[in-house]
């Protein structure tokens, strides 16, 4: 139902994206007045930014919308708006509640921080971009979001600008085909401002296509008259133009081969990592291609064909979320773990929303998808949170100067586990499970010719998941104390819990991940409900009606897939086993197992190496120009332009000179046989 007024639904509609911006217009103010008081305005504005959202529950839950527009740009017609249907409503309750709690960490983790105001500033700044993402109506308005969170992201990667070695991440000195794996603040920033404004460009070439046939940016303009595609795809440019739109998706998300800047970022303080790159803005690429996804489908539906579209989505996915888990399995950093761990998550996400473009069951897959987005942001949000309290106690980034720290910090212990069994897909208990186990369904039901090999990497990623998870805990809680922890405390500074300020933010959404694991089935189940009223009142996809073949699974299960749900179980066992073997029971030394053959330590040196791929990019896209740009300097600028323009032009101009001079005799005698030489010569040229 479309508003023509506003009323309180379009009023909190709007309000869930300004409040963030204003919040962000004041705090220079703020600042100036009194420091102390920032973080304070900063929750408040958070607070009610989600609170806002909360209010259109009821919309959402009801399978209803609210579509409220302005006049923007009168000339061409295009209006801004708002849009708040089942898909805004839950991503904005997702982003501003998660938002809200980081907020509340970052007073903690940011305390005594000399330039706090600027801080607040760009984290409020970023909430508020994500949120137009999320609410806008239009393509056009949710690019002004997207660049908005490009910005934020790159002032909060580079915060610690002053690149002091403690920022960096890496390993000082290490280098990978001699590029150097070692990055400071300043560095990290630009990296993913560049890589991401790649996609971008691609987004918006997209969007100016679409614009160029169908004259509206709006999301239901597009499908309320669909000649413009039927044109489109005539001249075999409608795939194309989705597919740029995917390319801003691929940037934002860090999807391959556009994911090499999310490792990077991790200079950045751990609350920005835990808002911007786990929970929120990299899963802004899945919220776009959740929000155009129903649209190519209905396209599809109509008789244009769409296929490669989701095909390209499924397979980006599949190879990101197999490539960056396989890189989590060896990274000594705690934070890159984590940051490999969310582009390869993501990946699932991808995948899902993919097949179910190349499914009859389209609802499925967009539910899996969607289902995982959300519960990703709890589990890995806490991690974050919970890996930064890690780093604060020990001062150290590496899993390698930690150890033993169970018995000093219980809750962070407790609630670290508690998610690291979300991300594991922990069986029947955990949010995790449940969406995974959805994502599994969807593809292998998907019933298309690459459903097999897409389910095979699905599951060999959540093995090695399981287990890259079970290493990062066992090397930060259990075994001995480190040799970096007992210098530590020789010198006085003893290992204690974070302050109720940290750990009640990722306590919270670490209970979350399974008091909602529990009952994982019945919110999966009202999810897809929910979804399937929307988008067949709004996009006329509906469920296709298969007989259903007799379930051998007990009654609580009745309706999940027999082989996906086998899989989830065998996958988990699997990994936690193994990295109970290596890293808790600690039955074998990892060193020595790398060590034993060539063959594993090829392994090794491949994934920690990051398949070469970030020293090829390097190689390639800076090295291979900037030695151009030399080149194209010292032969043709200093040879060509410094010497043949200003040397050579110089020594030509002085010989005319002097062979102009050397006619100017002054007798008249001269003069006339030149001019009568030269009219002989035309006379000549005019008779031939």
């Amino acid at each position: 139902m479309a508003t023509e007024s506003l009323d309180f639904g379009a009023i909190a509609a709007w309000l869930v994206w300004i409040l963030p911006f204003a919040a962000a217009l004041i705090m220079p103010g703020i600042g100036k007045l009194s420091k102390n008081a920032t973080g304070f305005v900063a929750v408040g504005f958070a607070l009610m930014s989600a609170l806002s959202a909360v209010s259109l529950l009821p919309v959402a839950l009801e399978a209803h919308e609210i579509h409220d527009q302005i006049m923007w740009i009168d000339s061409i017609g295009i209006k801004a708006g708002v849009l708040a249907d089942p898909l805004s409503i839950i991503m904005a309750n997702v982003v501003g509640w998660i938002s809200f709690l980081i907020m509340i960490y970052s007073t903690g983790y940011m305390k005594g921080e000399r330039d706090i105001t600027r801080f607040w500033f760009w984290m409020l700044f970023f909430i508020g971009s994500m949120q137009l993402i999320v609410m806008s109506d239009n393509l056009l308005q949710v690019f002004f979001g997207w660049e908005g969170v490009g910005l934020a992201s790159y002032a909060l990667v580079s915060f610690w600008y002053r690149d002091k070695r403690k920022d960096h991440v890496g390993t000082r000195g290490r280098t990978v085909l001699g590029m150097l794996d070692y990055y400071a603040p300043t560095h990290a920033g630009m990296k993913a401002f560049i890589m991401t404004k790649v996609g971008d460009v691609m987004m918006i070439a997209g969007m100016l296509l679409i614009f160029l046939f169908a004259g509206t940016f709006g999301f239901r303009e597009l499908l309320d008259n669909t000649d413009w595609a039927t044109t489109m795809a005539a001249q075999g440019l409608l795939v194309p133009a989705f597919v740029l739109l995917f390319g801003g998706a691929l940037g934002k998300s860090a999807q391959f081969p556009l994911n090499e800047w999310l490792l990077e970022a991790m200079t950045g303080p751990t609350a920005v990592s835990a808002l911007i790159h786990a929970a929120t803005m990299v899963k802004a690429g899945v919220f776009l291609v959740a929000r155009i996804g129903p649209i190519v489908f209905a396209l599809g539906a109509a008789g244009i064909m769409t296929d490669q579209f989701f095909e390209i989505i499924a397979w980006v996915g599949a190879i990101t979320a197999l490539l960056l888990a396989t890189q989590g399995m060896v990274n000594p950093e705690i934070k890159k773990v984590l940051a490999y761990s969310t582009g390869s998550q993501i990946g699932y996400m991808m995948m899902a929303l993919g097949v179910a473009g190349l499914s009859y069951q389209y609802i499925d897959g967009y539910t899996a998808g969607f289902y995982h987005l959300i519960s990703h942001a709890m589990f890995k949000a806490s991690l974050f949170m919970a890996a930064g309290s890690l780093l604060h106690v020990v001062g150290s980034r590496f899993m390698t100067d930690m150890g033993g720290l169970r018995r000093h910090m219980r809750k962070t212990f407790a609630f670290m586990w508690a998610a690291g069994l979300g991300l594991m897909g922990a069986p029947f208990i955990t949010t995790g499970f449940w969406s995974k186990d959805a994502v599994f369904a969807a593809v292998y039901e998907s019933g298309n010719e690459w459903a097999i090999p897409l389910y095979i990497i699905a599951v060999l990623t959540a093995v090695i998941t399981a287990f890259y998870t079970t290493r990062m805990l066992g090397m930060v809680f259990f075994g001995d104390k480190s040799r970096h922890i007992q210098k530590m405390e020789e010198q006085g500074h003893y290992i204690h819990e974070a302050p109720l300020s940290m750990w009640m933010p990722y306590g919270i959404l670490a209970v979350l991940t399974i008091g909602i694991g529990i009952i994982g089935l019945s919110a999966e189940e009202g999810l897809h409900h929910l979804f399937t009223e929307y988008l067949g009142n709004y996009f006329g996809i509906h469920i296709a009606h298969v007989t259903a073949e007799p379930s051998m699974l007990p009654g609580f299960l009745q309706g999940l897939n027999p082989v996906a749900l086998g899989s989830s179980l065998v996958a988990f066992a699997t990994g936690i086993g193994l990295g109970y073997i290596f890293y808790i029971g600690r039955w074998v030394d990892p060193a020595k197992f790398v060590n034993s053959n060539i063959l594993f330590y090829s392994i090794h040196k491949v994934l920690l190496n990051r398949w070469y791929l970030n020293a090829i990019i390097y190689w390639c896209f800076v090295v291979a120009p900037l030695w151009l740009a030399r080149a194209v300097s010292r032969y043709f600028e200093k040879t060509v332009i410094d010497y043949g323009m200003n040397t050579g032009v110089q020594k030509a101009v002085s010989w005319g000179a002097r062979v102009v001079q050397g006619t100017q005799t002054g007798i008249s005698q001269t003069y006339l046989f030149v001019f009568g030489a030269g009219l002989l010569f035309v006379v000549l040229i005019l008779l031939i």
